[in-house]
């Protein structure tokens, strides 16, 4: 059963206030867009999106619907708060992250407003912790606009064959080249490292390709530092959709499914490394 937290001393209520049975449902999608020390939370009545930036190139959000929880509270039209995401995850794991079979680590979690803590009750085998964690003043965050009126190419594939085109390419690249194309090669991944190019080709009727969506031909050019935070949401994800805009701007949305089957989604959002000359094509 979920906690129940007790009312604000100041009689004031809760901004938010949400329970979980199980907390590894919020902390297994949280550690998938950790790459940096500090997000940004956003809270709803649809749920939470929590988004972490690095060097205005990348933007990672993990959506947890409020469907996801069995108790998710806002009271007011939004609620914006930033939080140092190593702390937060520690506290979701702060009965470790490997518990017994069949023991969960309950949750509720609760926000006053601004410039009050964020409250987590964690609860697991009788014993019960209780975790403050300073918020801060929330950044100005990037708008990649990607709204689907303006996605050129967009295929969606399963999972495993963009974890098998990881393992297979050659990480000593400084960029992975990705083109997307109506005709040949269709969806191809290179990588130009210590060993050579390297190209990893898809048809367009390949058994892991799930939907293919190609208006027009593009190549672009991302640098692997930024990529390689994301393979952290692959590794947890069953299908992932591939966009482009027609600046070359990447988004990365991979469909996760948790230990009750329920869907959230992580999303990454890349900028492209440089122009391509045809020349270098």
């Amino acid at each position: 059963m979920p906690l129940s937290a007790p009312p604000p001393a100041s009689g004031q209520p809760y901004l938010l206030s949400a329970s979980l049975d199980n907390a590894r449902h919020l902390s297994s999608l949280l550690r998938a867009v950790h790459f940096q020390d500090h997000a940004t939370c956003f809270a709803t009545a649809n749920g939470l999106r929590v988004t972490v930036e690095d060097s205005k190139c990348i933007q990672a959000n993990a959506f947890i619907q409020a469907e996801i929880f069995q108790e998710f509270a806002v009271q007011e039209e939004s609620v914006t708060f930033r939080i140092n995401l190593s702390v937060l995850l520690d506290c979701l794991t702060i009965f470790g992250t490997s518990s017994l079979p069949g023991t969960t680590t309950a949750l509720r979690m609760c926000y006053r407003g601004y410039g009050y803590p964020l409250m987590l009750f964690l609860e697991e085998g009788g014993v019960v912790t209780v975790c403050k964690i300073n918020t801060q003043e929330p950044d100005e965050l990037l708008d990649f606009d990607f709204c689907s009126t303006k996605v050129v190419n967009k295929i969606i594939l399963q999972s495993e064959g963009l974890r098998e085109a990881f393992a297979e390419l050659d990480m000593t690249s400084e960029v992975l080249q990705i083109t997307m194309s109506p005709d040949k090669p269709y969806f191809r991944l290179s990588t130009f490292g210590n060993a050579g190019s390297a190209h990893l080709d898809y048809p367009r009727d390949s058994d892991l390709m799930e939907a293919f969506h190609c208006n027009q031909t593009q190549t672009n050019r991302y640098k692997i530092s930024l990529l390689k935070p994301s393979t952290k949401a692959l590794a947890l994800s069953c299908k992932v959709s591939i966009r482009t805009d027609a600046q070359g701007f990447l988004s990365l949305q991979y469909m996760i499914r948790n230990e009750d089957g329920q869907i959230c989604f992580v999303e990454y959002y890349c900028c492209p490394d440089e122009d391509i000359t045809e020349a270098e094509l």
